[in-house]
């Protein structure tokens, strides 16, 4: 179960922390001009910065290929994920369910940095 928190332009992070993987969501986007990026901080405080993937015959979110990044290194749980771009689809957070820890976040960002919303994934999948 996520639950989203819409929140006004002015209610950014204030978590370095978490400013650091807007910023590396928003260059995984501009670098690649995909239609999202997306950065994952693991409960050990690794990062991964991942772009969507569109070819013919691969489709995958920003979010899925974070994720899988993650536990393909070893990451047993998430902190906090940005996603600069498109929203989250219902595929992604079923995805962040399935690795999230305690008090995990996703903020969402237009590629301008303005959030979005903040979506709680606290509930359980």
């Amino acid at each position: 179960m996520t639950s989203s928190v819409p929140t006004s332009p002015n209610a950014a992070p204030t978590d370095p922390e978490d400013v650091k993987i807007i910023t590396l969501a928003r260059a995984a986007l501009a670098r690649t001009a995909a239609a999202s990026g997306a950065c994952l901080r693991d409960t050990d405080g690794r990062t991964y910065a991942a772009a969507s993937v569109n070819l013919p015959h691969l489709q995958l979110s920003a979010v899925t290929v974070a994720v899988a990044m993650a536990v393909s290194s070893g990451a047993e749980g998430l902190e906090a994920i940005a996603l600069a771009g498109t929203g989250p689809a219902e595929a992604d957070l079923d995805v962040l369910g399935d690795l999230r820890g305690p008090g995990a976040v996703l903020w969402h960002v237009d590629a301008r940095g303005q959030l979005q919303e903040r979506i709680a994934l606290d509930g359980a999948r």
